[in-house]
């Protein structure tokens, strides 16, 4: 078993794993180290990763890319339209108001759900740790951003089921990054915390966390965040900019042409990257549509200019976070810039002139939320003993409950329970006076703070049936959880009441209460308190009145909404194992058409090279002929076959091929087994020839000898037969019958110098030794 951690980007992921040594980041296939976030539907398999990406150009309207976005929304929300008008692939409104993504695969058309498609890219990361390291991965961090909800946060929990993972914790991003900054960090003063903004600035959005270091400890002031901000908006800048120039200049409208919208984002990123070290930078791109060759120039100023109102926008939630923490921007100590978009200069100077200090770059901008997500693994794991470091995190928003549609408050005017920037995880617990069935449901208190359009509910508990014993309204005592993944959650319910027993004396029995009740009385109650009886009074018939505390689990269903039901996330995992059959069975099939194919051009080398001598004309003639008729087929009606088919095809050519590449083959093993009896002749020889002059005459050594002399003469004889035979047709001596004469000659002398030894044990032995 390993620790691992996932930072699943908008664009491309990262897989960091702990080992003896510290943290490591793996490499894909292609020997890099990051994986493009790419599912691509092929005719008859998926290509994920890398290879999904390779393929995007060639099935455009089957990849499905940017599902980070996707995952958790509702089809509706106006943020969800914007995103899906940039991607290719057909989208519907499914019946739960999520989203459902149209692609044809194996001459169908399927819809999955964003969750779906998620835990295709968490199964192909797992595939791809389990290989790197040589070892089952289960047990994971998963890095999400600080914006999600609990309705997302529950479906990267799902996705991450049905890929097989077990994610330990959902952790936010810049928390990540911290974890990964202080934990190594050992110059913090030791005069008070030490303040540290982190500004994430990613493919698609941006977050900012204030984070108070300590020794041995880290925590979580304030998060915000922009969550439609980030590297794509200003690559976006650069395509709008040049798709109104080509039109103008070269008459090609982009924007109908899927392919060309592909490629002229692809290459306004790298433009991008180039004005981040440039002051100017040429855009060429050949072939982009209606055969037209298009080149274009900008330069790092008009850019600017050009991507103003968005960098004005990065202030605002540094502006927040800043507040939220309750801090002076004086306050701050240092500031740590990480993520993919962050490298543009205008960034920096905006960012520079907002805190008043440069920012750093001290951690590895792509790889510290994965590192950090793997360091935070091998805390909660049993498998790694790490050093005692405290990670406090906390929930950007505010969550607050109802009671059957009536707020829920500690406070008269106040129905949030888990205010803004409450500390990940935390507990309370709700004392209610209830008499039947009732309903818990949480919400976000306020809207505000959510990203647009997201709905404000969050899930329904229904807590019961109970029955109370002796009272209209019992007491119900709630616990309400904001788990370690930032999920709101009742852990449990529990019915109390004072139960009165008119009794002669004030000793409980089990036959007068039920043995759960009467343990629990025992054990106290689940708090740990221990539950004592009330003193007893005396009744007017002299019997004694006493009163002791009942506690009664009370069942609790929990319904998210928009959240996969269990029988739905059933049905995926087994949708997921039928896909990945396919693919490996794709992948199989891939293998012997290449083996096939291998295999007609070596023979076809080896025929007129290697193999010259050892076939016959008639044979040459033959076997060329099927290679050629086996290449033919596979260039037409073999392009794409069955594996069954490839199988059959390359054991048809063994069967012709076998018999001359064995006669090539055993030459050489003949001679080298025909060397290997000689030197055991010899060797049983020199043996003899080592014993005393008076032992030569003596039986065995004959017997020896004579062996050896006809198995020499054997082979001589064989030998010479087989020589004077042509190299093309089957020996008459094989390596085998060799290999066979050598073994029955060691047998045969081993177990005549046994058989004397022991001979000769027996005539040293006395008169009484040998009766």
């Amino acid at each position: 078993m390993s620790v691992v951690g996932f930072d699943i980007g908008n664009e491309n992921c990262v897989i960091a794993a702990v080992k003896q040594r510290g943290v490591d980041v793996l490499l894909n296939d292609e020997s890099k180290r990051e994986t493009p976030s790419v599912v691509c539907f092929g005719e008859k398999q998926r290509f994920i990763g890398s290879a999904g990406a390779a393929s995007a150009m060639m099935h455009p309207k089957t990849t499905v890319s940017q599902v980070k976005r996707l995952i958790g929304r509702k089809f509706q929300e106006p943020d969800v339209q914007n995103e899906l008008r940039l991607l290719p692939f057909e989208t519907s409104e499914g019946q739960d108001g999520g989203i459902l993504i149209h692609l044809k695969y194996l001459g169908e058309t399927h819809r999955f759900t964003p969750v779906q498609i998620m835990a295709m890219l968490f199964a192909h990361l797992k595939y791809m740790t389990e290989t790197n390291l040589g070892v089952p991965v289960l047990d994971c961090v998963i890095g999400i951003p600080s914006y999600f909800t609990d309705l997302q946060r529950c479906a990267y929990l799902d996705a991450a089921t049905i890929a097989g993972l077990k994610p330990l914790r959902l952790m936010h991003d810049c928390t990540a990054t911290a974890l990964g900054y202080g934990i190594y960090k050992t110059d913090f003063s030791n005069a008070g915390p030490t303040y540290v903004a982190f500004i994430d600035i990613g493919h698609c959005d941006t977050q900012v966390s204030i984070v108070s270091f300590e020794a041995g400890n880290m925590r979580i002031l304030s998060h915000a965040f922009d969550s439609s901000l980030g590297g794509r908006d200003f690559d976006e800048i650069l395509f709008e900019y040049f798709s109104v120039h080509f039109k103008e200049q070269y008459n090609i409208d982009v924007y109908t042409n899927i392919r060309a919208c592909i490629r002229l984002r692809a290459a306004c990123e790298k433009l991008k990257k180039v004005l981040s070290a440039n002051a100017e930078a040429p855009l060429n791109i050949e072939c982009l549509m209606d055969e037209k060759d298009v080149k274009g120039f900008i330069r790092r100023e008009e850019f600017e200019k050009l991507a103003s109102w968005l960098l004005e926008r990065i202030n605002v939630p540094c502006t927040k976070a800043i507040t939220d923490a309750g801090l002076a921007v004086e306050k701050i100590h240092a500031v740590e810039l990480v993520g993919s978009g962050s490298r543009i200069p205008a960034i920096t100077r905006q960012l520079a002139s907002l805190f008043r200090r440069e920012p750093s770059r001290t951690i590895n901008a792509s790889e510290c939320v994965a590192r950090g997500c793997a360091l935070q693994c091998a805390m909660l794991s049993p498998i790694f003993r790490v050093r005692d470091y405290e990670v406090q995190d906390c929930i950007p928003f505010s969550i607050g409950f109802s009671l059957d549609e009536t707020p829920i408050s500690q406070e008269e005017s106040n129905c949030v329970l888990f205010p803004r920037c409450q500390p990940i995880p935390s507990v309370k617990v709700l004392q209610l006076q209830r008499s039947s069935l009732f309903h818990l449901e949480a919400f976000y208190a306020n809207p505000h703070e959510l990203p647009s359009g997201v709905s404000s509910k969050i899930s329904c508990f229904t807590i019961g049936p109970f029955q109370a014993s002796h009272s209209e309204r019992a007491r119900i005592k709630v616990k309400v959880k904001l788990n370690i993944h930032g999920i709101v959650t009742v852990e449990s319910a529990t019915l109390i009441e004072e139960h009165v027993d008119d009794t002669v004396t004030k000793n409980y029995t089990h036959s007068e209460m039920s043995t759960k009740e009467a343990q629990h009385v025992a054990n106290g109650g689940e708090d740990g308190t221990v539950v004592q009886s009330k003193p007893s009074h005396a009744s007017a018939d002299g019997k004694t009145n006493d009163k002791a505390t009942r506690r009664l689990e009370i069942p609790v269903r929990e319904n998210i909404y928009g959240a996969m039901t269990k029988t739905k996330l059933i049905e995926a995992q087994d949708k997921e194992l039928k896909l990945a059959q396919q693919d490996r069975t794709m992948e199989q099939t891939k293998e012997k058409k290449n083996a096939l194919e291998s295999y007609v051009y070596e023979m076809r080398n080896n025929l007129f090279n290697t193999y010259r001598g050892f076939a016959s004309d008639k044979e040459r003639e033959g076997i060329s002929r099927s290679l050629q008729q086996t290449e033919e087929w596979l260039y037409d009606d073999g392009e794409d076959e069955t594996e069954g088919a490839y199988t059959s095809k390359l054991e048809a050519l063994k069967k012709l091929v076998d018999p001359v590449e064995n006669r090539y083959k055993d030459e050489e093993a003949r001679a080298q087994a025909s060397r290997d009896l000689l030197k055991c002749i010899v060797d049983y020889r020199i043996l003899i020839e080592s014993l005393p002059n008076e032992n030569r005459e003596l039986l065995f050594v004959f017997q020896i000898m004579n062996a050896c002399n006809q198995a020499e003469q054997w082979l001589r004889e064989k030998t010479q037969q087989q020589d004077s035979l042509p190299k093309n047709i089957d020996p008459l001596l094989w390596s085998s019958e060799i290999k066979s004469r050598t073994e029955d000659l060691n047998m045969k002398c081993e177990r005549i110098m046994t058989r004397k030894a022991s001979h000769r044990d027996v005539e040293n032995q006395g008169p009484d030794q040998q009766e």
